[in-house]
């Protein structure tokens, strides 16, 4: 055998013993109906989506026990109980129903520069809440003492999870906020 084909036939066998190494591999089963997927889906695949309603009741009683284990780790003051309040209700996630969304179908209706003019709009308003809460975590934080400050902080910089400052995994958290993780 010369060295070409012989690399040839060795290409070739190493095909085929990965084409029955795979042929063996049973299929994945899909998830029932209504089920979360937890684990990323592999390349190619999509993963199920939650039902909205369940989306949304999961990010609010995630938000509720955040909230609650970040009153409690402060320690909020009688006095400070009216800024609590504040800020808390500033931190709310908005409902679903209210997150301004693009709707595909009417974008796709769109001249370029309409398109444009719509993204900018949304990033706007974006914009505009993110002031907003950023506004409120301000005037809560100081309110706080030096104790609740440090301890405000340390929570602000870890991840959605818990992991460390920047980097881990779920950086790309929707929900939440600033301090809300």
């Amino acid at each position: 055998m010369t060295y070409a084909p012989k690399r040839l036939f060795i290409a070739t066998l190493l095909v085929a013993t990965g084409a029955v190494a795979i042929a063996q591999t049973p299929a994945p089963t899909p998830p029932a109906a209504g089920e979360f997927v937890t684990q990323r889906a592999a390349p190619g695949e999509r993963r199920a989506r939650m039902d909205p309603a369940q989306r949304q009741q999961r990010m609010a009683e995630r938000h509720t026990k955040r909230i609650a284990d970040l009153k409690a780790q402060l320690q909020i003051t009688p006095a400070q109980e009216g800024a609590w309040n504040a800020y808390s209700a500033a931190m709310q996630p908005p409902a679903e129903a209210q997150r301004p969304r693009m709707n595909r179908t009417e974008i796709e209706q769109l001249s370029t520069p309409q398109r444009i003019d719509r993204m900018q709009q949304f990033a706007t308003e974006r914009q505009a809440r993110m002031q907003r809460r950023g506004d409120a975590v301000k005037t809560f934080y100081a309110q706080l003492t030096p104790a609740q400050q440090k301890i405000y902080d340390e929570r602000a910089m870890r991840g959605p999870r818990g992991e460390g400052k920047r980097g881990g995994p779920g950086m790309h958290h929707h929900g939440g906020g600033h301090g809300m993780r």
